[in-house]
């Protein structure tokens, strides 16, 4: 069975994204977001590809920066990491010994 993701390439920049490139960085399950006009780009193979949008019904924005307060879409994940030395949201959470049940990370 071949699984398709929809691609949705961000649109062109003048620099490339990065800790010194002006715009915010927020680590979402496997990747980083950079955020900026209400986007959310992200690395993939080379290029910047748009990063998810919220699901619930009342809110348009992208997951990594979400702030619905009874979210309930399955790539936001507000959780809180349960780990004792992380107080990370669990889409953000970046322990690299992680036992949370609820984080998303690189896999």
């Amino acid at each position: 069975m071949t699984v398709t993701t929809e691609h949705r390439p961000a649109e062109a920049h003048t620099h490339t994204h990065g800790p010194d490139c002006g715009h915010t960085a927020v680590i979402h399950g496997d990747h980083v977001d950079y955020l900026h006009n209400g986007h959310a780009h992200r690395e993939d193979g080379g290029h910047y590809d748009e990063c998810t949008v919220c699901s619930c019904p009342d809110c348009d924005d992208v997951c990594a920066a979400c702030q619905c307060a009874a979210c309930s879409c399955p790539t936001c994940n507000h959780n809180t990491c349960q780990c004792e030395h992380c107080s990370d949201s669990c889409s953000s959470c970046a322990c690299e010994d992680c036992s949370c049940a609820t984080c998303t990370h690189a896999a």
